[in-house]
């Protein structure tokens, strides 16, 4: 598993295709040979409501919350971090370069104790599942 979170102002769909980013963001984590296919989730929200700095409205914000089980290695997670990082750097370059844009990324360990899991996916994919 990797389970990604984001949360975009909602002024970014005006800058970017978020279904594209998503894409982005899958091919960049199984680029980095950590992450197996099946246990890859990500999730975009708009957020309606948001407030940076001054309260200009065209300001907007993209953060991108990486939550994985324990058990990976520290630097094997650093690296995935900047790969990753670098991937949705790249997707959001015209419009940071053009625009009002703060990106943000954060990995994470799940305690594994207290996040009980279940999945049939691997069944529905082609292959072995990976």
């Amino acid at each position: 598993m990797p389970h990604f979170h984001i949360d975009y102002s909602a002024n970014l769909e005006e800058r970017l295709e978020i279904a594209d980013l998503l894409v982005a963001l899958r091919d960049a984590a199984m680029e980095t040979g950590i992450f197996p296919l099946a246990g890859i989730r990500i999730r975009a929200t708009a957020c309606d409501h948001w407030l940076i700095a001054d309260g200009n409205p065209d300001h907007a914000f993209m953060d991108i919350s990486i939550r994985l089980r324990a058990g990976r290695a520290a630097e094997a997670k650093k690296r995935a971090t900047g790969h990753i990082f670098a991937a949705a750097e790249a997707f959001c370059a015209e419009a940071m370069a053009t625009s009002s844009f703060m990106l943000s990324l954060e990995m994470r360990d799940i305690d594994s104790e207290l996040s009980p899991k279940a999945s049939s996916i691997r069944k529905y994919l082609p292959g072995d599942g990976k």
